[in-house]
């Protein structure tokens, strides 16, 4: 993952409701979720939630989908990935990491 993008990203996600939002995003797993579903499960206006989705998808953390007459959100599982293993590259100062790859996987 290029510098900019991680950049990007983690700016997304230096926001309170942007990485309540997030989370929630991963938790919905691949199937997603619309603003409606969303606003279920956190107190924000529908106007707030529409400004940090927007932002969340400009950082390329989360992708959007129009499914009929809704839109739906789901975390860029590979973008989310790859923030990660770019946190993580030197982790263990050029070692082999400790943590095994295939356990720490998201998904």
């Amino acid at each position: 993952m290029e510098e900019d993008k991680v950049v990007q990203a983690l700016a997304a996600l230096a926001h309170p409701l942007r990485l309540r939002v997030f989370r929630a995003l991963v938790v919905a797993g691949p199937g997603g979720a619309t603003p409606g579903m969303l606003l279920e499960g956190i107190d924000v206006p529908a106007t707030s939630l529409s400004f940090h989705l927007k932002e969340l998808t400009g950082s390329g953390l989360v992708t959007q989908e129009r499914v009929s007459r809704n839109i739906r959100y789901r975390a860029a599982f590979e973008q989310m990935d790859g923030l990660l293993g770019y946190l993580t590259e030197n982790c263990c100062a050029g070692e082999p990491c400790a943590i095994d790859a295939r356990s720490s996987a998201c998904c």
